[in-house]
């Protein structure tokens, strides 16, 4: 039974091992850890250590055969104005700030506008000059 626990505590270190450093160029902002998820991504089997990118930008690794750690690679914006709001396009996994009333309109935090829910004449003139 205790060889059985060291066995365990020894993937479980390895696991948070492969997490933090399986990150790329984007670093971890949101992490699970699922033990009854399968390695198994659109068809493909993945062995111990293989990770891969899910259709929610979450990048995966395979911790067979304890379970499957998943870890956010999106920067997201966390200080922005109200009328605003963050946006993740699936394909590239870029956040980008666009306006909450407009989400086709982009949103420039720091900028002295006000928010466009009031009919700002200056967001006004800000987008047309």
């Amino acid at each position: 039974m205790k060889m059985e626990l060291a066995g365990v505590n020894w993937m479980l270190a390895a696991a948070v091992f492969l997490l933090c450093t399986s990150g790329g160029s984007a670093a971890p902002m949101l992490c699970h850890f699922n033990s009854r998820e399968l390695c198994v991504f659109e068809g493909r089997h993945y062995s111990l250590g293989e990770s891969w990118m899910d259709n929610a930008c979450m990048q995966c690794t395979c911790l067979h055969p304890v379970g499957v750690g998943c870890c956010e690679t999106v920067h997201r914006p966390v200080d922005f104005p109200a009328w605003c709001e963050v946006r993740v396009e699936s394909l590239t996994c870029k956040a980008s700030l666009v306006q909450t009333a407009d989400p086709r309109l982009p949103c420039y935090p720091g900028e002295d506008i006000r928010d466009p829910g009031q009919g700002s004449l200056q967001l006004q003139q800000h987008l047309t000059g």
